[in-house]
């Protein structure tokens, strides 16, 4: 009888105490996102990305000769993102360098940054971009030649 009625306790207990798990359905609507610089596919080769470079900061064309010698380096070193910092950290560095001066950074900031833009990413920069760049380079915290370095290293101009 104790046998009987504990089984019966057991089955009204385990009906009572099971529910149904309730299942929630989220219609959320796909989302695409990307950034500005996302639709670009093609990746610069060597060359490419030297003479650019190059080209950028210059505003003339690399000697064949130097361009063979920072290609091999390039083509040699294992850790492309290290050797390509050091590419952009020797042109920088190179007195022969144009580089806006702080006067005319700080002038129009803006009309910087739109340039510095198109010549680096071929583009316009975003609202963001803008508030953020605009705002550090007013407070003097960051000149020309560091955003120079930062878009020049940055993965989006290793496209076109």
């Amino acid at each position: 009888m104790i046998l009987k009625n504990l089984f019966i306790s057991f089955i009204i207990l385990s009906t009572l105490s099971c529910k149904k798990e309730s299942s929630y359905l989220y219609e959320v609507n796909p989302v695409s996102v990307n950034s500005n610089g996302g639709i670009k596919s093609n990746v610069k080769t060597t060359t490419e990305f030297i003479s650019i470079a190059y080209a950028d900061l210059k505003g003339t064309n690399i000697s064949s000769s130097e361009l063979q010698n920072l290609s091999i380096v390039y083509t040699a070193f294992g850790d492309k993102k290290l050797i390509e910092d050091r590419i952009i950290r020797k042109f920088l560095n190179d007195p022969n360098t144009i580089i806006p001066a702080a006067v005319s950074v700080n002038g129009d900031t803006l009309l910087f940054l739109v340039n510095s833009y198109k010549k680096f990413f071929n583009r316009e920069p975003n609202e963001f971009e803008k508030f953020y760049l605009i705002e550090e380079i007013r407070s003097n915290t960051i000149d020309a030649r560091i955003i120079y370095y930062s878009m020049m290293t940055s993965d989006e101009y290793r496209y076109y």
